[in-house]
């Protein structure tokens, strides 16, 4: 069978992700889990964490579950829809944070405490990979709308270094994007069937506009003035 051709590369596109593949993920850190607190094999959960660990800080070229999703699930499936790499890699920290702290309760002999903790992991774990919700996803989401409210917050935006000629009179919508995300082009597709007048702005080529505007997720998409003004938040 000849591979499926990929739009996003896994090991050098790293701030997108195909969408299936944290799931695959999750499907397997959920079954360890679950295993881990049944037979109390308890140091499954210790390498669990040692793996998320490692991923987290080397790459995905050593998470043996991404590995085995882009290697041998993808290329079979195809690609499926592409995202924001960031939500789920901070899922990732919040589950290698509760395995661990798992892995210090059995070890110390408090095991009651170590399967609750596992317990939860195995069970969100398996939730997001059956149903897509991902409870660290959106607590990163929630963190990200949270530090809008300060200084930082997206509500002004200087729309001549966007590479936009200014317009005379309403307002253009700043859609902040990567050319690789899903719903970034399904935002983008929208916006012109509904002829709105808007400039997207590539993260990847232009990351210190990224910087400067805080954009903590794409795609982020904001309704400015021709003051300059944000006028409403349309996605993000």
């Amino acid at each position: 069978m000849a591979p499926i051709p990929r739009t996003a590369h896994p090991y050098r596109d790293l701030d997108v992700i195909d969408a299936r593949a944290p799931r695959f993920n999750q499907a397997a850190i959920g079954i360890l889990s679950l295993v881990a607190v049944a037979t109390g094999w308890w140091l499954i959960l210790g390498l669990l964490a040692a793996q998320l660990a490692i991923g987290l800080r080397f790459g995905r070229r050593y998470c043996l579950a991404c590995v085995a999703y882009f290697e041998l699930v993808q290329p079979r499936v195809g690609e499926g829809p592409i995202e924001d790499s960031r939500p789920p890699r901070f899922a990732n920290q919040i589950g290698l944070a509760v395995l661990g702290l798992a892995t210090i309760a059995y070890a110390i002999g408090w095991t009651s405490i170590g399967a609750a903790l596992g317990l939860l992991v195995a069970l969100l774990a398996l939730l997001a990979a059956v149903t897509g919700f991902c409870a660290g996803c959106q607590i990163y989401r929630v963190g990200t709308r949270l530090r809008g409210i300060r200084p930082r917050s997206l509500d002004w935006i200087e729309l001549a270094e966007m590479g936009l000629a200014v317009p005379a009179d309403g307002e253009v919508v700043v859609a902040f994007s990567h050319p690789l995300c899903t719903d970034c082009h399904e935002l983008l597709a929208r916006l012109e069937a509904a002829g709105r007048r808007y400039v997207s702005v590539d993260v990847r080529a232009r990351p210190e506009l990224a910087r400067k505007y805080g954009i903590a997720l794409v795609p982020t998409a904001v309704a400015v003035a021709v003051d300059g003004t944000v006028t409403g938040r349309l996605a993000g």
